[in-house]
Protein backbone atom coordinates (compact mmCIF):
# COMPACT_ATOMS: atom_id res chain seq x y z
CA UNK A 1 0.00 0.00 0.00
CA UNK A 2 2.89 2.35 0.79
CA UNK A 3 4.74 1.03 -2.21
CA UNK A 4 2.54 2.03 -4.45
CA UNK A 5 1.74 5.64 -2.92
CA UNK A 6 5.30 6.02 -3.43
CA UNK A 7 5.21 5.02 -6.55
CA UNK A 8 2.65 7.21 -7.84
CA UNK A 9 3.84 11.13 -6.73
CA UNK A 10 5.64 12.78 -9.41
CA UNK A 11 9.36 12.99 -9.54
CA UNK A 12 11.03 16.43 -9.89
CA UNK A 13 14.71 17.01 -11.17
CA UNK A 14 16.92 19.41 -9.18
CA UNK A 15 16.29 22.22 -11.66
CA UNK A 16 12.69 21.45 -11.83
CA UNK A 17 12.22 21.76 -8.10
CA UNK A 18 14.59 24.83 -7.67
CA UNK A 19 11.80 26.51 -10.73
CA UNK A 20 8.90 25.28 -9.09
CA UNK A 21 10.22 27.34 -6.09
CA UNK A 22 10.96 30.21 -7.71
CA UNK A 23 7.94 30.40 -9.63
CA UNK A 24 5.76 30.04 -6.34
CA UNK A 25 7.47 32.64 -4.35
CA UNK A 26 7.58 35.24 -7.08
CA UNK A 27 4.02 34.51 -8.07
CA UNK A 28 2.72 34.71 -4.31
CA UNK A 29 5.49 37.79 -3.62
CA UNK A 30 5.65 39.79 -6.64
CA UNK A 31 5.92 43.20 -4.87
CA UNK A 32 6.59 43.58 -1.56
CA UNK A 33 7.31 46.20 0.80
CA UNK A 34 9.64 45.40 4.12
CA UNK A 35 10.64 47.55 6.79
CA UNK A 36 13.91 46.96 8.50
CA UNK A 37 17.50 48.11 9.57
CA UNK A 38 20.59 47.34 7.29
CA UNK A 39 23.40 44.79 8.14
CA UNK A 40 26.15 43.77 5.69
CA UNK A 41 26.33 46.33 2.92
CA UNK A 42 28.63 44.99 -0.26
CA UNK A 43 29.32 47.41 -3.13
CA UNK A 44 30.33 44.77 -5.78
CA UNK A 45 32.95 45.80 -8.92
CA UNK A 46 30.09 45.19 -10.96
CA UNK A 47 28.24 48.11 -9.47
CA UNK A 48 25.23 45.81 -8.07
CA UNK A 49 24.90 46.44 -4.09
CA UNK A 50 24.22 43.28 -1.99
CA UNK A 51 22.75 43.89 1.44
CA UNK A 52 20.95 42.37 4.64
CA UNK A 53 17.76 43.32 5.65
CA UNK A 54 16.98 42.30 9.01
CA UNK A 55 14.98 42.63 12.71
CA UNK A 56 15.55 41.30 16.03
CA UNK A 57 14.46 37.80 14.97
CA UNK A 58 14.90 37.51 10.99
CA UNK A 59 17.34 38.46 8.24
CA UNK A 60 16.95 38.56 4.67
CA UNK A 61 19.27 38.27 2.10
CA UNK A 62 18.44 41.59 -1.02
CA UNK A 63 20.37 42.82 -4.17
CA UNK A 64 19.90 45.93 -5.79
CA UNK A 65 21.04 45.81 -9.96
CA UNK A 66 23.33 48.51 -10.80
CA UNK A 67 21.00 50.42 -12.91
CA UNK A 68 18.64 50.88 -9.37
CA UNK A 69 22.11 51.44 -7.20
CA UNK A 70 22.96 54.47 -9.67
CA UNK A 71 19.42 56.46 -8.65
CA UNK A 72 19.64 56.06 -5.03
CA UNK A 73 19.68 59.11 -3.32
CA UNK A 74 21.39 57.73 -0.19
CA UNK A 75 23.92 55.76 0.34
CA UNK A 76 23.14 53.08 2.22
CA UNK A 77 25.18 52.32 4.99
CA UNK A 78 25.28 49.23 7.89
CA UNK A 79 22.80 50.29 10.59
CA UNK A 80 20.16 52.06 8.93
CA UNK A 81 16.75 51.81 9.40
CA UNK A 82 14.96 51.76 5.33
CA UNK A 83 11.95 50.90 3.60
CA UNK A 84 12.82 48.83 0.26
CA UNK A 85 9.99 47.74 -2.10
CA UNK A 86 10.36 45.10 -4.78
CA UNK A 87 10.33 41.10 -5.54
CA UNK A 88 10.96 38.29 -4.06
CA UNK A 89 13.25 36.05 -5.69
CA UNK A 90 15.33 32.60 -5.46
CA UNK A 91 19.09 32.32 -6.16
CA UNK A 92 19.29 28.89 -7.37
CA UNK A 93 23.05 28.03 -7.72
CA UNK A 94 22.86 28.64 -3.33
CA UNK A 95 19.19 26.91 -2.87
CA UNK A 96 18.02 30.49 -1.23
CA UNK A 97 15.86 32.87 -1.37
CA UNK A 98 16.82 37.12 -1.72
CA UNK A 99 14.48 40.51 -2.15
CA UNK A 100 15.24 42.06 -5.73
CA UNK A 101 15.17 45.66 -4.38
CA UNK A 102 14.03 47.93 -6.86
CA UNK A 103 13.81 51.25 -4.47
CA UNK A 104 15.51 52.07 -1.11
CA UNK A 105 14.47 55.05 1.01
CA UNK A 106 15.45 55.91 4.62
CA UNK A 107 13.06 55.23 7.36
CA UNK A 108 11.79 58.69 8.00
CA UNK A 109 13.15 61.55 8.68
CA UNK A 110 14.44 60.37 12.24
CA UNK A 111 16.30 57.89 10.50
CA UNK A 112 18.98 59.95 8.70
CA UNK A 113 18.66 62.62 11.27
CA UNK A 114 20.07 59.89 13.72
CA UNK A 115 22.85 59.04 11.36
CA UNK A 116 23.36 62.76 10.83
CA UNK A 117 24.14 63.08 14.49
CA UNK A 118 26.10 60.44 14.99
CA UNK A 119 28.62 61.44 12.14
CA UNK A 120 28.58 65.03 13.92
CA UNK A 121 29.38 63.78 17.54
CA UNK A 122 32.32 61.54 15.49
CA UNK A 123 33.77 64.27 12.87
CA UNK A 124 33.61 66.96 16.40
CA UNK A 125 35.58 64.33 18.21
CA UNK A 126 38.95 65.10 16.04
CA UNK A 127 38.30 68.35 15.88
CA UNK A 128 37.25 69.07 12.51
CA UNK A 129 34.58 71.40 13.52
CA UNK A 130 37.03 73.50 15.69
CA UNK A 131 37.61 77.51 15.37
CA UNK A 132 40.98 77.60 15.54
CA UNK A 133 41.67 75.43 12.55
CA UNK A 134 39.40 77.35 10.11
CA UNK A 135 41.19 79.56 7.83
CA UNK A 136 40.00 83.57 7.34
CA UNK A 137 38.07 84.64 4.04
CA UNK A 138 40.33 87.01 1.73
CA UNK A 139 39.47 90.09 1.82
CA UNK A 140 39.55 90.98 -1.99
CA UNK A 141 40.36 87.20 -3.99
CA UNK A 142 41.79 87.16 -7.79
CA UNK A 143 40.03 83.84 -8.64
CA UNK A 144 37.06 82.24 -6.98
CA UNK A 145 36.63 78.62 -7.21
CA UNK A 146 32.86 77.31 -7.59
CA UNK A 147 31.90 73.50 -7.03
CA UNK A 148 28.32 73.14 -8.23
CA UNK A 149 26.03 72.09 -11.34
CA UNK A 150 26.76 73.68 -14.37
CA UNK A 151 22.98 73.73 -15.34
CA UNK A 152 21.56 74.87 -12.04
CA UNK A 153 20.24 78.64 -11.19
CA UNK A 154 23.02 78.31 -7.96
CA UNK A 155 26.03 79.06 -10.74
CA UNK A 156 23.64 81.78 -12.70
CA UNK A 157 22.92 83.78 -8.91
CA UNK A 158 26.27 83.19 -8.01
CA UNK A 159 27.61 84.99 -10.85
CA UNK A 160 25.03 87.73 -11.07
CA UNK A 161 25.71 88.21 -7.55
CA UNK A 162 29.53 88.71 -7.86
CA UNK A 163 28.88 90.98 -11.40
CA UNK A 164 27.06 93.30 -9.58
CA UNK A 165 29.29 93.65 -6.46
CA UNK A 166 32.78 92.98 -7.67
CA UNK A 167 33.61 91.08 -10.85
CA UNK A 168 36.44 88.49 -10.08
CA UNK A 169 37.92 85.69 -12.16
CA UNK A 170 35.38 82.57 -11.43
CA UNK A 171 36.32 78.79 -12.28
CA UNK A 172 33.44 76.53 -11.97
CA UNK A 173 33.87 72.67 -11.71
CA UNK A 174 31.04 71.02 -12.44
CA UNK A 175 29.79 67.77 -10.80
CA UNK A 176 26.83 66.18 -9.18
CA UNK A 177 24.94 67.95 -5.87
CA UNK A 178 22.46 64.92 -5.65
CA UNK A 179 22.07 61.02 -6.26
CA UNK A 180 24.15 58.28 -5.79
CA UNK A 181 27.96 58.99 -6.45
CA UNK A 182 27.76 62.86 -5.99
CA UNK A 183 29.72 62.57 -2.97
CA UNK A 184 32.29 61.56 -4.98
CA UNK A 185 32.28 64.01 -7.60
CA UNK A 186 32.10 67.07 -5.00
CA UNK A 187 35.48 65.55 -2.92
CA UNK A 188 37.19 64.98 -6.29
CA UNK A 189 36.23 68.83 -7.31
CA UNK A 190 37.92 70.14 -4.02
CA UNK A 191 40.61 68.24 -4.13
CA UNK A 192 41.14 69.10 -7.98
CA UNK A 193 41.03 72.67 -7.22
CA UNK A 194 43.74 72.25 -4.01
CA UNK A 195 45.94 70.33 -6.13
CA UNK A 196 46.16 73.12 -9.07
CA UNK A 197 49.83 74.44 -8.85
CA UNK A 198 50.15 78.54 -8.80
CA UNK A 199 51.40 79.81 -11.87
CA UNK A 200 50.10 77.14 -14.06
CA UNK A 201 47.74 77.52 -16.84
CA UNK A 202 44.44 77.22 -14.84
CA UNK A 203 44.81 79.68 -11.93
CA UNK A 204 44.54 78.21 -8.63
CA UNK A 205 41.58 79.76 -6.67
CA UNK A 206 41.97 82.16 -3.79
CA UNK A 207 38.31 80.91 -2.16
CA UNK A 208 35.93 78.08 -2.88
CA UNK A 209 32.60 77.78 -2.54
CA UNK A 210 30.62 74.83 -2.64
CA UNK A 211 26.96 75.44 -3.01
CA UNK A 212 23.80 74.05 -4.02
CA UNK A 213 19.82 74.98 -3.93
CA UNK A 214 17.13 73.88 -1.18
CA UNK A 215 15.70 70.41 -1.42
CA UNK A 216 14.85 67.75 0.94
CA UNK A 217 17.35 65.94 3.56
CA UNK A 218 17.61 63.26 1.19
CA UNK A 219 18.60 65.42 -1.57
CA UNK A 220 20.93 67.61 0.41
CA UNK A 221 22.52 63.92 2.00
CA UNK A 222 25.37 63.79 -0.33
CA UNK A 223 26.92 66.87 1.94
CA UNK A 224 26.17 64.81 5.13
CA UNK A 225 28.82 62.16 3.81
CA UNK A 226 31.79 61.84 5.99
CA UNK A 227 34.54 62.02 3.16
CA UNK A 228 32.36 65.26 1.51
CA UNK A 229 33.21 66.73 5.24
CA UNK A 230 36.89 65.69 5.51
CA UNK A 231 37.81 67.01 2.25
CA UNK A 232 36.71 70.24 3.03
CA UNK A 233 38.16 70.15 6.04
CA UNK A 234 41.59 69.46 4.56
CA UNK A 235 41.09 72.06 1.86
CA UNK A 236 44.03 74.66 2.05
CA UNK A 237 42.19 76.62 0.26
CA UNK A 238 39.71 78.81 1.99
CA UNK A 239 35.96 77.36 2.06
CA UNK A 240 32.41 78.81 2.06
CA UNK A 241 29.80 76.29 2.21
CA UNK A 242 26.41 77.40 0.58
CA UNK A 243 24.00 74.23 0.93
CA UNK A 244 20.69 74.83 0.66
CA UNK A 245 18.46 77.06 1.77
CA UNK A 246 19.23 79.15 5.55
CA UNK A 247 17.46 76.32 7.88
CA UNK A 248 19.35 73.38 6.14
CA UNK A 249 22.07 72.13 7.56
CA UNK A 250 24.71 69.53 6.82
CA UNK A 251 27.96 68.26 7.85
CA UNK A 252 30.09 70.37 5.22
CA UNK A 253 28.66 73.49 6.95
CA UNK A 254 30.03 72.90 10.26
CA UNK A 255 33.68 71.64 8.49
CA UNK A 256 33.90 75.08 6.57
CA UNK A 257 35.77 77.85 7.14
CA UNK A 258 32.39 80.04 6.28
CA UNK A 259 29.06 79.00 6.51
CA UNK A 260 26.62 80.60 3.79
CA UNK A 261 22.33 80.80 4.13
CA UNK A 262 22.67 80.72 0.48
CA UNK A 263 24.64 80.66 -2.57
CA UNK A 264 23.60 84.64 -3.17
CA UNK A 265 25.11 84.98 0.50
CA UNK A 266 28.49 83.36 -0.46
CA UNK A 267 28.96 85.64 -3.16
CA UNK A 268 28.31 88.50 -0.62
CA UNK A 269 30.99 86.57 1.43
CA UNK A 270 33.43 86.28 -1.06
CA UNK A 271 33.80 89.78 -2.42
CA UNK A 272 33.39 93.45 -1.22
CA UNK A 273 31.13 95.57 -2.79
CA UNK A 274 33.10 98.00 -5.35
CA UNK A 275 30.81 101.02 -5.21
CA UNK A 276 31.06 100.91 -1.37
CA UNK A 277 34.94 100.33 -1.77
CA UNK A 278 34.87 103.27 -4.29
CA UNK A 279 32.64 105.36 -2.52
CA UNK A 280 35.15 104.94 0.92
CA UNK A 281 38.34 105.58 -1.20
CA UNK A 282 36.75 108.92 -2.07
CA UNK A 283 35.62 109.79 1.29
CA UNK A 284 39.12 109.21 2.67
CA UNK A 285 40.19 111.34 -0.24
CA UNK A 286 37.99 114.27 0.92
CA UNK A 287 38.78 113.90 4.42
CA UNK A 288 42.72 113.31 3.76
CA UNK A 289 42.54 116.79 1.66
CA UNK A 290 40.24 118.54 3.98
CA UNK A 291 42.57 117.91 7.15
CA UNK A 292 45.25 118.71 4.65
CA UNK A 293 44.04 122.22 4.15
CA UNK A 294 43.27 122.85 7.65
CA UNK A 295 46.66 121.81 8.59
CA UNK A 296 47.88 124.22 6.12
CA UNK A 297 45.60 126.83 7.09
CA UNK A 298 46.97 126.23 10.49
CA UNK A 299 50.82 126.50 9.97
CA UNK A 300 50.09 129.99 7.88
CA UNK A 301 47.83 131.44 10.50
CA UNK A 302 50.75 130.66 13.07
CA UNK A 303 53.51 132.08 10.61
CA UNK A 304 51.36 134.84 10.19
CA UNK A 305 51.19 135.05 14.16
CA UNK A 306 54.53 134.77 14.84
CA UNK A 307 55.59 137.14 12.11
CA UNK A 308 53.66 139.94 13.86
CA UNK A 309 55.27 139.75 17.05
CA UNK A 310 58.81 139.27 15.43
CA UNK A 311 58.05 142.48 14.02
CA UNK A 312 59.33 143.80 10.72
CA UNK A 313 62.90 143.73 9.88
CA UNK A 314 63.77 147.46 8.77
CA UNK A 315 62.48 148.23 12.02
CA UNK A 316 64.68 146.05 13.50
CA UNK A 317 67.91 146.71 11.76
CA UNK A 318 67.06 150.18 11.09
CA UNK A 319 68.69 151.91 13.76
CA UNK A 320 71.91 149.45 13.84
CA UNK A 321 72.32 150.21 10.18
CA UNK A 322 72.13 153.91 11.24
CA UNK A 323 74.99 153.49 13.97
CA UNK A 324 76.60 151.78 11.30
CA UNK A 325 77.20 154.19 8.97
CA UNK A 326 77.96 156.89 11.77
CA UNK A 327 80.74 154.71 12.62
CA UNK A 328 81.36 154.28 9.51
CA UNK A 329 82.03 158.47 8.48
CA UNK A 330 83.64 158.33 12.01
CA UNK A 331 86.08 155.73 11.10
CA UNK A 332 86.99 157.97 7.80
CA UNK A 333 87.51 160.93 9.43
CA UNK A 334 89.88 159.49 11.99
CA UNK A 335 91.77 157.44 9.34
CA UNK A 336 92.17 160.86 7.47
CA UNK A 337 93.28 162.87 10.09
CA UNK A 338 96.21 160.19 11.49
CA UNK A 339 97.36 160.03 7.50
CA UNK A 340 97.55 163.95 7.74
CA UNK A 341 99.50 163.57 11.63
CA UNK A 342 101.88 161.08 10.12
CA UNK A 343 103.07 162.75 7.36
CA UNK A 344 103.92 165.94 9.29
CA UNK A 345 105.69 163.97 11.64
CA UNK A 346 107.59 162.41 8.95
CA UNK A 347 108.42 166.36 7.85
CA UNK A 348 109.40 167.67 10.35
CA UNK A 349 112.06 164.40 11.06
CA UNK A 350 113.06 164.91 7.49
CA UNK A 351 113.87 168.57 8.53
CA UNK A 352 116.23 167.95 11.34
CA UNK A 353 117.91 164.53 9.19
CA UNK A 354 121.65 165.36 7.77
CA UNK A 355 124.46 163.31 7.16
CA UNK A 356 126.37 163.44 9.97
CA UNK A 357 123.79 162.23 11.70
CA UNK A 358 122.34 159.26 9.69
CA UNK A 359 126.48 158.30 9.19
CA UNK A 360 126.75 157.88 13.13
CA UNK A 361 123.37 156.21 13.12
CA UNK A 362 124.76 153.57 10.34
CA UNK A 363 128.02 152.69 12.67
CA UNK A 364 126.13 152.03 15.57
CA UNK A 365 124.32 149.86 13.80
CA UNK A 366 127.37 148.37 12.35
CA UNK A 367 128.98 147.54 15.16
CA UNK A 368 126.13 145.30 16.77
CA UNK A 369 125.81 143.50 13.92
CA UNK A 370 129.23 143.10 13.48
CA UNK A 371 129.07 142.00 17.55
CA UNK A 372 126.29 139.81 16.86
CA UNK A 373 127.36 137.87 14.28
CA UNK A 374 130.84 137.25 16.32
CA UNK A 375 128.47 135.36 18.76
CA UNK A 376 126.74 133.41 16.16
CA UNK A 377 130.19 132.24 14.39
CA UNK A 378 131.51 131.34 18.26
CA UNK A 379 128.44 129.46 19.18
CA UNK A 380 128.16 127.35 15.72
CA UNK A 381 132.61 126.37 16.21
CA UNK A 382 131.08 125.17 19.67
CA UNK A 383 128.41 123.26 18.55
CA UNK A 384 130.49 121.45 15.22
CA UNK A 385 133.38 120.59 17.96
CA UNK A 386 130.78 119.02 19.96
CA UNK A 387 129.13 117.19 17.03
CA UNK A 388 132.20 115.82 15.55
CA UNK A 389 133.19 114.37 19.27
CA UNK A 390 130.50 112.67 19.70
CA UNK A 391 130.34 111.43 16.03
CA UNK A 392 133.96 109.52 16.59
CA UNK A 393 132.62 108.34 20.06
CA UNK A 394 130.22 106.23 18.21
CA UNK A 395 132.25 105.33 15.52
CA UNK A 396 134.47 103.55 17.84
CA UNK A 397 131.51 101.79 19.85
CA UNK A 398 130.12 100.80 17.04
CA UNK A 399 133.84 99.34 15.49
CA UNK A 400 133.85 97.71 19.11
CA UNK A 401 130.47 96.03 18.61
CA UNK A 402 130.80 95.14 14.75
CA UNK A 403 130.60 91.54 13.79
CA UNK A 404 133.53 92.28 11.02
CA UNK A 405 135.61 92.96 14.11
CA UNK A 406 134.01 88.85 15.06
CA UNK A 407 135.64 87.63 11.70
CA UNK A 408 139.22 89.02 11.83
CA UNK A 409 139.34 87.20 15.37
CA UNK A 410 138.69 84.07 12.98
CA UNK A 411 135.37 83.36 13.36
CA UNK A 412 132.51 83.12 10.40
CA UNK A 413 128.92 83.99 9.40
CA UNK A 414 127.04 81.17 8.05
CA UNK A 415 124.12 82.03 5.63
CA UNK A 416 121.58 79.70 4.48
CA UNK A 417 120.77 80.29 0.61
CA UNK A 418 117.90 82.71 1.00
CA UNK A 419 120.47 85.04 3.00
CA UNK A 420 119.10 84.34 6.93
CA UNK A 421 121.86 83.80 9.50
CA UNK A 422 122.45 79.90 10.41
CA UNK A 423 122.87 79.53 13.91
CA UNK A 424 122.24 75.85 14.84
CA UNK A 425 123.16 72.62 12.43
CA UNK A 426 119.69 71.79 12.76
CA UNK A 427 117.97 74.52 11.05
CA UNK A 428 119.41 73.57 7.37
CA UNK A 429 118.96 70.70 6.04
CA UNK A 430 121.68 67.97 4.64
CA UNK A 431 122.47 69.11 0.94
CA UNK A 432 120.79 72.45 1.44
CA UNK A 433 123.20 75.91 -0.16
CA UNK A 434 123.90 78.45 1.70
CA UNK A 435 127.29 80.73 2.60
CA UNK A 436 129.77 81.42 4.53
CA UNK A 437 131.45 84.62 5.44
CA UNK A 438 134.90 85.25 6.17
CA UNK A 439 136.97 89.14 7.07
CA UNK A 440 138.17 88.74 3.59
CA UNK A 441 135.02 87.46 1.78
CA UNK A 442 132.66 84.61 1.16
CA UNK A 443 132.43 81.59 0.15
CA UNK A 444 129.14 79.41 -0.95
CA UNK A 445 128.66 75.72 0.05
CA UNK A 446 126.73 72.61 0.25
CA UNK A 447 125.86 71.34 3.70
CA UNK A 448 126.19 67.66 4.76
CA UNK A 449 124.34 65.54 7.14
CA UNK A 450 125.14 66.19 10.51
CA UNK A 451 128.52 64.61 12.31
CA UNK A 452 128.59 62.37 15.25
CA UNK A 453 131.07 64.39 16.98
CA UNK A 454 131.23 68.13 17.78
CA UNK A 455 134.88 69.17 16.84
CA UNK A 456 136.82 71.08 19.47
CA UNK A 457 137.26 74.39 18.62
CA UNK A 458 139.78 76.23 20.83
CA UNK A 459 138.99 79.48 22.68
CA UNK A 460 139.82 82.41 20.88
CA UNK A 461 142.75 84.65 22.52
CA UNK A 462 141.84 88.50 22.88
CA UNK A 463 144.01 90.62 20.92
CA UNK A 464 146.38 92.67 22.30
CA UNK A 465 143.54 95.63 21.17
CA UNK A 466 140.94 94.30 23.02
CA UNK A 467 142.95 93.48 26.16
CA UNK A 468 144.30 97.01 26.16
CA UNK A 469 140.44 98.42 25.94
CA UNK A 470 139.38 95.89 28.77
CA UNK A 471 142.03 97.42 30.79
CA UNK A 472 141.05 101.22 30.21
CA UNK A 473 137.77 100.59 30.37
CA UNK A 474 136.67 97.39 32.67
CA UNK A 475 132.83 98.47 32.48
CA UNK A 476 132.95 97.13 28.71
CA UNK A 477 134.76 93.91 29.29
CA UNK A 478 131.78 91.62 30.38
CA UNK A 479 129.65 93.25 27.61
CA UNK A 480 132.50 92.12 25.41
CA UNK A 481 132.38 88.66 26.82
CA UNK A 482 128.82 88.43 26.34
CA UNK A 483 128.73 89.53 22.57
CA UNK A 484 131.30 86.81 21.43
CA UNK A 485 129.90 84.15 23.72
Amino acid sequence: MVESKIGNVHEYSVSELSGAVKRAIEDNFGFVRVRGELGRVTNAASGHVYLDLKDEKAVISGVMWKGVAARLAIKPEQGMEVVVSGRMSTFPGQSRYQLIIDALEPAGAGALMALFEERKKKLEKEGLFAAARKKSIPFLPQVIGVVTSPSGAVIRDILHRLRERFPRHVIVWPTLVQGRGAEAKIVAAIEGFNALEPGSNIPRPDVLIIARGGGSLEDLWCFNEEAVARAAAASEIPLISAVGHETDTTLIDYVADKRAPTPSAAAEMAVPVRADLLAEVQNKQRRITSASARLFETRRAGLVSAARGLGRPEDILGAASQRVDRASDRLRAAARARVDNALTSIAKAGGRLNRNLLAAGFAVNANKVAASWSRIAERAQRIFTERKTALAGAARVLETVSYARILERGFALVRDETGAVVRRAGDVAAGAHGQIQFTDGARDVTFGGAGKTKPKIPPAKPSARSAAKSKANPRQAPRQARLFD
